[in-house]
């Protein structure tokens, strides 16, 4: 059984403005996020089958509901995240003490090398993808490689809107590829399209895109994404996908959707 972290947004809202979706003055409605949060959690409990490992929020750090930023896990080692802007770096010693306390082997990279996550770190069995440039650091992904003993191809982000890799791209169990070509510079598209086969690569339209289509969370033949995209709906249909949409504009209202709130421990 699939194994995903996620936190309870008791004290998720805009603080701060650290990428173009957040503006203060465009006020979470905490409890609609409450119940958005919760009907995400009960899709994927009920609907997708997943097992649910429950972080405890911390008053004071709203983007904490964010665990795709933790870190990345694979097998027992957890190499935990370093935010490139301070508003979120008080979030790493909580990540870090919830995999030491859940038996971990953690792994914490040197002071200034940003990474953040799995939000910048997807991909299939036999290649990983790093975003780089907005968050994280392209030199972070040499480290990743040998800790790992994984191929990683850094790719650019060049659309301030598609700050993290998570949010432009979505690699599917089938070995599909949902994703936004425009968000990366003309290598990064040309990186991909060489390891990703022109009739599994599914383009995103941007309509959809901007409602984040791409940040969803795959597990098996299910994808969870935010309401609202019907033709990417379509498209994972035609494959064989089960789509399961919610509604999430809370949480776009900071950036994230699906994916962002959750991250795979398997």
């Amino acid at each position: 059984m699939s194994r995903l972290l996620v936190c309870p947004p008791d004290y998720f809202r805009i603080d701060y403005e650290i990428n173009p979706w957040m503006c203060r003055s465009n006020v979470v409605d905490s409890e609609r996020a409450v119940q958005q949060w919760h009907q995400l959690m009960q899709v994927l409990e009920q609907d997708v089958g997943v097992a649910l490992e429950r972080m405890q929020p911390v008053k004071g750090l709203p983007d904490l509901v964010f665990t795709a930023n933790a870190g990345v896990v694979v097998e027992c080692k957890a190499v935990t995240s370093r935010f490139r802007h301070p508003e979120r770096q008080r979030e790493e010693a909580h990540f870090e003490a919830w995999f030491r306390a859940h038996g971990y082997e953690v792994i914490t990279l040197d002071e200034g090398l940003y990474f953040e996550g799995a939000g910048d770190l997807l991909g299939f069995s036999d290649v990983w993808f790093g975003g780089y440039k907005q968050r994280s650091e392209i030199r972070v992904f040499s480290r990743l490689s040998e800790l790992f003993g994984r191929e990683i191809i850094p790719v650019e982000l060049v659309d301030s809107r598609f700050y993290h890799l998570d949010t432009c791209f979505c690699p599917l169990s089938g070995g599909e590829l949902l994703y936004f070509p425009p968000a990366f510079d003309r290598y990064g598209q040309a990186a991909i399209a060489e390891r990703v086969s022109s009739e599994c690569r599914l383009i995103v339209p941007e309509a959809e895109a901007l409602k984040f289509a791409c940040n969803a969370v795959c597990v098996g033949k299910h994808v969870v994404l935010p309401a609202g995209c019907p033709e990417t709906m379509k498209m994972l249909d035609a494959r064989g996908y089960r789509s399961h949409p919610v509604p999430l504009e809370e949480f776009m209202k900071s950036g994230g959707s699906a994916k962002c709130l959750t991250l795979a421990l398997d």
